[in-house]
């Protein structure tokens, strides 16, 4: 049976995640402001513009196109999925979410030092993460491997129960997991690293969507966490 995948997102195309999802062994619904509907198997936060800093207690000091009724949408969903103990995969914008769910910070621009490494104004940058020893990623891919990104934000403090597996050359919170519960949470975009969107100067985002797929069975049927 195929996991049914609600996909969050900020209203605009989301082709990408659908066919991750698919190719995956999922069948995802992408919807813009979804209600809580725990019919789903899972949960996947997609990508988008920044978080509302009055949500993490901070004053707008860079952030970009806050949609404050998307913020509390998501914020709604992770109470509901993480309460219900459903597998939650959250990705770029759904890292940070994530983070100010669990009353942590953000950094609201890493500054004219950092972002180069992590935004260019075109398509995706590239660049090297290291995971820690044990975590999913190191699994998957190794102490040191290459990922994508395109983010002028980062964790801050991190939030309860969270902590960090995987941090870029510069410091970046790059993957966080949870002590309890069955999260996978990267602030880098799996989705365009995979299937038709696979890259020869990246890992194969693909191996983290049949995780989350497979954790969503394995909820469903009443196992234990991956």
């Amino acid at each position: 049976m195929s996991p049914k995948i609600l996909i969050s997102t900020g209203g605009g195309n989301a082709a990408n995640y659908l066919a991750a999802v698919q190719a995956a062994g999922g069948a995802g619904e992408a919807r813009y402001l979804p209600a809580p509907d725990l019919s789903y198997d899972g949960l996947l936060l997609a990508g988008g513009e920044d978080v509302d800093p009055a949500l993490f207690g901070q004053e707008d000091q860079g952030s970009r196109g806050v949609d404050r009724a998307r913020d509390e949408a998501e914020l709604a969903l992770l109470d509901a999925f993480c309460g219900a103990g459903k597998p939650v995969l959250a990705i770029c914008r759904g890292h940070q979410v994530v983070n100010v769910w669990l009353e942590g910070g953000l950094i609201q621009d890493l500054g004219p030092q950092l972002v180069p490494f992590h935004q260019r104004k075109e398509g995706d940058q590239v660049h090297l993460i290291r995971a820690e020893r044990g975590t999913l990623l190191h699994r998957l891919y190794g102490p040191v491997f290459p990922v994508n990104s395109s983010h002028h934000q980062g964790l801050g403090k991190l939030g309860r129960g969270l902590w960090a597996a995987a941090w870029s050359e510069d410091g970046v919170v790059e993957a966080v997991e949870h002590d309890t519960l069955p999260l996978i949470s990267v602030q880098f975009h799996p989705e365009r690293m995979t299937g038709a969107l696979a890259r020869l100067d990246t890992v194969d985002g693909g191996a983290l969507f049949q995780v989350f797929l497979e954790l969503c069975r394995r909820k469903g049927s009443g196992k234990r966490n991956l």
